[in-house]
């Protein structure tokens, strides 16, 4: 959806498929890196210890990073997992944006009923919360705020 070239990022139905970083040139000028999911998988417990390690280890190392996206499915209840990883990214100061997808999927009422659970959770630890943005790689809903906050921070505005 950010690129709109179809094909650059292979796509299954199947959570937690991707067990390796991927890395896309885009512009020639910047990187887009596709990490394992670090939620929902049918694995070993040591296997998803693995890939939370390797996800982990690459934030805190790659010093050309600038900011994470964490795609967050709209349609469930707020995650352990995803609740511990935006705790995680906040202790070490990492910057990152929520971004909600699949917002297709639900009517308006049931993605800002969505919404708002999810900052209520927030709000519980976060003394200012994190910016959330609505996606859509169907509708491409959320793509001109994501490509404009890449801009920025290329840029050195963000």
């Amino acid at each position: 959806m950010i690129t709109s070239r179809r094909g650059v990022a292979k796509v299954s139905s199947t959570p937690a498929k991707t067990r390796l970083i991927n890395h896309f040139l885009v512009d020639e000028k910047w990187y887009l890196v596709d990490l394992p999911g670090y939620g929902y998988a049918k694995v070993p417990h040591t296997e998803r210890r693995k890939i939370r390690e390797m996800i982990h280890s690459y934030i805190l190392k790659r010093k050309e990073m600038r900011c994470v996206f964490v795609l967050i499915d709209s349609r469930l209840e707020p995650q352990p997992n995803d609740l511990n990883f935006l705790s995680w990214l906040g202790e070490n100061e990492i910057p990152f944006f929520i971004l909600f997808t699949k917002t297709d999927k639900l009517s308006e009422t049931g993605m800002q009923n969505s919404l708002a659970r999810y900052k209520k959770r927030l709000s519980h630890h976060w003394e200012k919360l994190p910016l959330i943005f609505p996606t859509s790689a169907k509708t491409k809903e959320g793509r001109e705020i994501i490509l404009g906050i890449i801009e920025e921070i290329l840029e050195g505005r963000l």
